[in-house]
């Protein structure tokens, strides 16, 4: 069903996609500043829509190319959920996120220079350690992040092709 799986891989890249405009319309309209590791999580989410973009765009090509970017998308949904997690439980009871993995990997790949807008860390992991709807926004993405991981192991299991049960391979 690699049609089946194109669509959810689609729905994974435009819900990765909404996540981080919502972020950027919180921060740039409702002052709610990111640390880098809001701006890692961008950077992962990012990362989960162009896997599962390219995957809904292979659908119909590569069964294996499909596995493989749904399992890639997945592996990365992951990794969100780590970079959230630990920023509710361990860098938001800091009052620097300075030279962190995040931020090292965000000055590392210069992208708080070239893209200030979307990646520049204006805020404290404490002071960004903020509710939305009384729960931690950071627990709101870690939710994505976990929702995104199914949704791409979905993806991956449709597109295998189906087994044949041992009564139906016997008949």
């Amino acid at each position: 069903m690699p049609r089946r799986s194109g669509s959810i891989l689609l729905l994974c890249a435009v819900l990765a996609i909404g996540a981080v405009g919502v972020a950027l319309v919180l921060q740039h309209f409702f002052g709610m500043e990111p640390c880098a590791w809001c701006t890692f999580q961008r950077l992962v989410f990012l990362l989960v829509a162009a896997l599962a973009f390219a995957g809904w765009l292979l659908a119909g090509r590569s069964r294996v190319a499909l596995v493989v970017s749904s399992v890639l998308a997945g592996v990365a949904a992951l990794g969100g959920v780590w970079a959230a997690l630990h920023q509710q439980f361990v860098a938001s009871q800091s009052q620097s996120c300075v030279f962190t993995f995040a931020d090292r990997t965000l000055m590392k790949l210069r992208l708080d220079e070239s893209l200030p807008w979307l990646f520049e860390a204006t805020a404290s992991c404490s002071e960004a350690n903020v509710p939305l709807l009384g729960l931690p926004f950071a627990l709101w993405s870690a939710a994505l992040f976990l929702l995104l991981g199914a949704l791409a192991a979905r993806a991956a299991h449709a597109a295998l092709p189906a087994r044949a049960l041992p009564a139906q391979r016997a008949a």
